[in-house]
């Protein structure tokens, strides 16, 4: 990857790491040498301030850019900065003097231009914050928080503290029954499931002085357990009426910005919360922090739109029948949703894992935070720049941009004391979630010549693993069909980074890298991809039986029970079953089909059975003949209109039936012959021939 339109200021860090800046040039096609400096951020400040009269300025060091951004900016430069970690990456390492193709690998990739940009999501909010749980605890933290926000409280338990004397904010109490939305869009219901509604109550004390059995405390709301229904407080609150043991009107709704649930039990419970939530528990500790992040929760914010979704190539339904669900199952949010033949997807909720983009077998959801062609361009950049550079066994690993790079920092840091760091050939790219790598991504970077991928999981990522070894074991059983030996794919956890990534041996992969660039349609990129492993196989396998789920395959026809009513033309989403116009035939095209079973779902007969496989070369991509019939022929003009198991099938189920007592054979005709039919018989009984009642 030419960078000659850059400069590059590369450090050694104080002399910690053995970088090759000749090697580099040479690797990079610098067209010239590269300097190398020592303490870059320190005694060589002056060399990195000359240059801010570039156009563009990339720093291989990541430690110091908060402080070359801040010597930028107090020289009015308007260079683009960019940063890259060499140094816990690459440099600090067992392997540091073998980490040259690595480091020009990181340095290419750190040049590419940024991501097109995506549409953005926008929130709203007032600070309008509902306090929810205990009431010592709800109250405590709506008093601290009333500076910052607008707080409210619903008290679900009387757990102490009292009611401020001055009424500065709403107060209920009740029972949570419904919690849903997003920052600054939540709404909440609730029961009111105490005699004494808070929104009325003057908290005069006169219940709290006339109840004999002290059951009334100073949050004003009567202990039940206690209570021996004498009704003196009803009685003492007189004309106010907040008091009523007998109340009608139990339910209440309102909508709030934010949410602070200190219940010990959480409202909602998965795995990505909704931006504005919190749930901290009873934990003072995590009830301070959650606080202290509501506080800065109003005002306007956005995030990127993380997906793209085309309901024309949607398998989840057809006529109310339903054939996928993988991505309304993975969604860690409950962002996807059932909407009559598709799905909705509510952008507020998405958390952007991806992981909707990689179980899809069609490709109607797709990622778009970066996409994949961006991503796949990163990895053809990366593996390119590496192999010219005369590395080998390239090995992806792929991790988070929060807990997946700590993890990978680390194990360099501790290279210097007994640690090995990251092995030569292991190359970090770093991905917003892994939950977005599906078996596209995974057999591109094969494809364009890496020996293996290792995904960095860490807790966050654990709602998604069964979906991502769901996609390895794809992969896996489809090289090694085709004779690619080895373990190529590896969800490897945070804990055991160092060990995995030294114990993991290369795996075969194609001996030629791929030239094409990964498609945003997701089948054109597995076409490309399956084709391009097939072609440098040493197994030269026509078709690869597959395990069912599989989103590859073909169909089985009983031709005994099937009438080619074509239901099933009507129900797939992907073109893979059409319709023979000139023959009464079933025609289906192999590639296309994603084994979303709404054909199986839809056949009135039960006659169209799965069958899970990979089948490669031209015969994939072109139409086969499932199912042909006889034509049946009208009795009347002798015109083809039906074929004849389907019409002989009719005769049989109908010609007992009372309608057809006079004869079936106006079933044998077209659609234009009976309408005729009907008209010519004139002894045929009609509406008029019955008088009116």
């Amino acid at each position: 990857m030419p960078i000659e339109d850059k400069t590059l200021k590369l450090c050694s860090c104080n002399h910690t790491m053995k970088l090759d800046a000749q090697g580099l040039a040479a690797a990079l096609k610098s067209g010239g040498t590269i300097a190398l400096h020592t303490e870059l951020c320190r005694k060589q400040a002056g060399s990195f301030q000359a240059a801010l009269g570039d156009p563009e300025v990339l720093v291989a060091c990541t430690q110091e850019a908060p402080l070359f951004s801040e010597l930028a900016a107090a020289a009015g430069s308007k260079a683009e900065l960019r940063f890259v970690n060499i140094r816990e990456t690459a440099g600090w390492s067992a392997q540091g003097s073998q980490a040259t193709p690595k480091v020009a690998a990181l340095i290419a990739a750190a040049a590419l231009p940024e991501p097109a940009p995506v549409p953005s999501v926008e929130y709203k909010s007032g600070g309008e914050l509902l306090v929810i749980g205990p009431s010592a605890a709800a109250l405590d933290w709506a008093q601290r928080l009333a500076d910052a926000l607008q707080p409210s409280v619903l008290i679900t338990r009387r757990e102490g503290g009292e009611l401020p004397s001055q009424r500065g904010y709403p107060v209920w109490s009740g029972r949570a029954r419904k919690l849903s939305g997003w920052l600054g869009a939540f709404e909440v219901e609730w029961e009111q499931d105490n005699p004494i509604d808070l929104e009325l109550c003057t908290r005069c004390n006169a219940c709290v002085e006339a109840c004999p059995e002290g059951a009334i405390d100073f949050t004003y709301q009567i202990d039940l357990a206690k209570c021996r229904s004498h009704r003196a407080c009803v009685k003492a609150c007189g004309a106010v009426g907040a008091i009523d043991f007998s109340r009608a009107d139990v339910l209440r709704k309102e909508s709030f910005d934010l949410v602070l649930d200190l219940s010990p039990e959480p409202l909602l419970r998965m795995p990505d919360l909704p931006q504005g939530y919190l749930a901290p528990g009873g934990d003072p500790l995590e009830q301070a922090l959650a606080a202290a992040k509501l506080a800065r929760l109003a005002g306007e914010f956005e995030k990127p739109k993380f997906f793209q979704y085309k309901e024309r190539i949607c398998a989840h339904s057809r006529s109310g029948i339903t054939g996928c669900n993988r991505c309304i199952e993975v969604c860690s949010t409950g962002a996807i949703t059932p909407e009559g033949d598709h799905v909705r997807v509510e952008p507020h909720l998405c958390a952007g894992c991806g992981g909707c983009a990689t179980v899809c077998p069609s490709g109607a959801m797709t990622y778009a935070y970066p996409s994949v062609p961006d991503l796949g361009l990163r990895l053809k950049t990366i593996l390119s720049t590496y192999r010219e550079a005369g590395g080998t066994d390239a090995c992806i690993v792929f991790h988070n941009a929060e807990a997946g790079r700590g993890a990978l920092e680390a194990l360099g840091r501790r290279a210097v004391r007994g640690g090995k760091g990251l092995p030569a050939r292991a190359i970090p790219l770093e991905v917003h979630h892994i939950a977005s790598l599906g078996l596209d991504t995974l057999l591109g970077a094969l494809c364009y010549g890496a020996s293996q991928v290792g995904v960095v999981c860490t807790e966050e990522s654990e709602p998604y693993v069964a979906a991502l070894r769901e996609q390895m074991a794809l992969g896996e059983t489809i090289l090694h069909a085709l004779g690619y030996e080895g373990v190529h794919f590896e969800l490897i956890q945070a804990g055991e980074l160092e060990k995995r990534l030294w114990e993991m041996r290369p795996a075969q992969t194609a001996a030629s890298p791929a030239g094409f660039n990964l498609s945003p349609e997701k089948r054109t990129s597995l076409d490309f991809e399956l084709d391009h492993l097939h072609r440098e196989a040493k197994a030269k396998k026509d078709r690869i039986e597959l395990t069912r789920g599989a989103p590859f395959g073909t169909l089985a026809i009983n031709k005994q029970t099937c009438t080619l009513c074509k239901a099933c033309v009507g129900a797939c989403p992907e073109s893979a079953l059409i319709d023979a116009t000139e023959v009464p035939a079933l025609r289906f095209i192999e590639r296309n089909c994603v084994q979303c079973g709404l054909c199986a779902a839809t056949c009135p007969e039960k006659a169209i059975e799965l069958v899970p496989r990979l089948l490669f070369g031209a015969q994939a991509k072109e139409s086969v003949v499932l199912n042909e019939a006889q034509p049946f022929h009208c009795v009347r003009c002798a015109k083809p209109f039906g074929t004849k198991q389907m019409v002989d099938n009719m005769l049989a189920k109908l010609s007992g039936h009372s309608m057809f007592a006079g004869g079936v054979r106006r079933l044998q005709m077209c659609a234009d012959c009976r309408v005729v039919d009907m008209v010519e018989n004139k002894s045929e009984a009609t509406i008029f021939d019955y008088p009116k009642q």
